[in-house]
């Protein structure tokens, strides 16, 4: 037994390890009857090694993410579904007022003529006044008469004419007629410098807008009439003018196949004047020669004859729209 503290000689040595948590102690000693230390294989000895605790990584938690996204588009539908559901208030939807349910059925709109529905009989001009757009219009049905073209001073003393209007306009340069023109059969000009037509084939009357049309070699081969003229409805449509002035403004109009003489009751531009035969529901229109020395006149179921101008410019080509009994 030992006499030193711990069993321990002083040529003896105690090393204290940290491998595991109860310290390892080794004893070298210098005796004669033992290995010198320095002669012993070395050997590796560490010091204390503390015991790191094994953290695992952290975990990136993004479902609490995902979930409040979900909970905003929940809330984002709710309240579209509110919207669309809450009715609009209406004011007399109440209890003690309710707003009476009416059944509106679809007005089918008729095509009627203008005027009244003649006597086979008579012929004669009925004149129709009235607005359209504070646009005020005189409106001359002619009644049983067959339309035909006249150049030179008209036969105003006629009883025949019903209707009597100036047509085609006269060149300022030669006083010829400007624009094509046909009169019984007889080419007597040949511009086509105006888009608006109006042609009398066997009696019939067909008013267009068209810059080349077969009506006038039609007019030519068959003794008719053919004229041009500005465009101021083409099939139911307004037609623009660079024409900006105003004036009194004369048409001959198509309206569900009626025709008749359209006069403004003051000086109009021709977009007006335009626009108001449109609403009126014209088809087709072109103008005529206007101004309040446009010569013309009208006779009534009374046998009235009654003139369109306050005087009268005279000119040798000057031209007439006529409806002859």
């Amino acid at each position: 037994m030992s006499n030193y503290k711990d069993g321990m000689r002083d040529d003896e040595i105690r090393i204290i390890g940290a491998q595991s948590r109860k310290p390892q102690v080794e004893v070298f000693s210098s005796r004669v009857d033992e290995p010198n230390p320095s002669e012993l294989p070395k050997r590796e000895y560490s010091s204390f090694q503390m015991d790191m605790p094994n953290h695992p990584k952290p975990v990136k938690k993004k479902w609490y993410l995902w979930l409040a996204l979900l909970a905003i588009l929940l809330i984002i539908g709710l309240i579209l579904l509110l919207h669309f559901r809450t009715a609009k208030e209406d004011p007399y939807n109440g209890v003690f007022e309710p707003r009476e349910e009416v059944t509106v059925q679809p007005v089918k709109q008729e095509k009627k003529l203008l005027g009244h529905e003649a006597d086979s009989l008579s012929s004669y001009t009925e004149r129709i006044d009235t607005v359209i757009n504070d646009v005020g219009l005189a409106i001359f049905i002619p009644y049983n008469a067959t339309p035909e073209l006249w150049v030179g001073r008209p036969p105003e003393k006629d009883p025949n004419i019903i209707l009597s209007v100036q047509a085609a306009d006269i060149r300022a340069d030669n006083k010829e007629i400007l624009g094509a023109f046909v009169d019984k059969g007889t080419p007597l000009a040949w511009g086509q410098s105006k888009s608006g037509y109006c042609a009398i084939i066997n009696g019939k009357m067909t008013i267009g807008t068209s810059e080349n049309t077969p009506f006038f070699e039609q007019a030519t081969e068959t003794g008719g009439y053919f004229f041009r003229q500005f465009s101021l409805v083409n099939k139911g449509a307004l037609v623009e003018n660079e024409l900006k002035n105003k004036s009194v403004r004369k048409a001959l109009c198509s309206r569900y196949g009626q025709i008749f003489v359209a006069v403004t009751a003051s000086d109009e531009s021709y977009h007006d004047f335009s626009q108001a035969l449109v609403d009126l529901g014209v088809e087709d229109a072109i103008s005529l020669v206007g101004s309040k020395y446009a010569f013309g006149w009208w006779i009534d179921r009374d046998g009235v004859n009654t003139s369109f101008a306050d005087g009268w410019h005279k000119y040798k080509k000057e031209n007439y729209l006529m409806w002859r009994m």
